[in-house]
């Protein structure tokens, strides 16, 4: 039977003492911000009477639900934004004051991903392999840009490639500790009887609009926590409507827990978290 090392407990105690940080933080923010719950409650029946609209323009319809998504996703991180980065209570005027940032950011990103995107459903209609290939491809983005809509509005950048630019060399930096709370969420999915297939199917959807899709940020909080009630056993008559009521506040606290966590890992190393700890235990 392999026996602890002691050498190992500096690589542990950084990160469990950063998860400890964050979560603080993140209680806090969520104190503070919990108007932005009830924006996003709002923003839900904003775009459900966009669908409606959208649905007798066609095309155009299409044209204009991009941009009700755009303007709802970009206002949502202006919100997440303020209750990161200050230490006060939001109020509706921050709301109002917030609608329209970030607009411009969401619709870059979105265009560029929207083109070879296009492409790969295109090269991929007639390809045996197809399905496989669109998969693999919408997983890796899933992974490669999974911060962006962090550091869209924590991270100076000036096109959407530098998003991307920004979003990548994260991810290879602290890939571990950025995507470890998401593997513990994600765990009653994936042992499902059908997991696997559930989290393909979840992640290539977020994927496919690198986060900045308005009902993926509320898909991914719904499907946690259909997952994890069934865990529990809850009978899905009593599940269903603690998953409509819990939803909101799942996906804003989870907005708020990325946005601390990125900001912490990104003014500083891992190397200098490890040093922080031992000197911390030295004194």
């Amino acid at each position: 039977m392999p026996r602890y090392c002691p050498k190992h407990r500096p690589m542990i105690s950084p990160t469990l003492e950063l998860y400890r940080k964050v979560l603080q933080k993140t209680w806090q923010s969520l104190l503070r911000g919990w108007i932005v719950i009830a924006a996003v409650i709002g923003f839900v029946a904003v775009l459900a009477l966009a669908m409606q609209v959208a649905a007798a323009l066609g095309v155009a319809g299409g044209f204009l639900l991009g941009a009700v998504n755009a303007l709802l996703v970009g206002t949502t991180l202006g919100l997440i934004e303020q209750a990161v980065t200050h230490a006060r209570v939001l109020t509706v005027k921050d709301v109002f004051e917030s609608v329209g940032q970030y607009f411009w950011d969401v619709i870059g990103v979105g265009f560029a991903l929207w083109i070879p995107l296009m492409a790969l459903d295109m090269g991929m209609q007639n390809n045996p392999y197809g399905p496989f290939i669109s998969y693999a491809v919408l997983l890796l983005m899933f992974l490669l840009l999974n911060p962006v809509p962090e550091v869209i509005y924590l991270v100076r950048h000036e096109s959407p490639l530098d998003v991307f630019k920004s979003a990548y060399e994260f991810v290879v930096e602290n890939w571990i500790e950025w995507f470890l709370p998401m593997a513990v969420l994600l765990l009653p999915i994936v042992l499902a009887p059908a997991g696997l297939r559930s989290f393909f199917a979840l992640s290539t959807r977020v994927g496919r609009g690198a986060g900045l899709d308005f009902f993926q940020i509320l898909v991914l909080p719904f499907a946690l926590l259909g997952g994890w009630f069934d865990y529990a056993g809850i009978p899905s008559s009593v599940s269903w409507y603690l998953i409509l009521l819990l939803t909101p506040p799942l996906a804003i606290s989870i907005l708020l827990f990325r946005g601390h966590l990125f900001a912490s890992l990104s003014s500083s190393s891992r190397r200098q978290r490890h040093f922080a700890s031992q000197l911390r235990r030295d004194e």
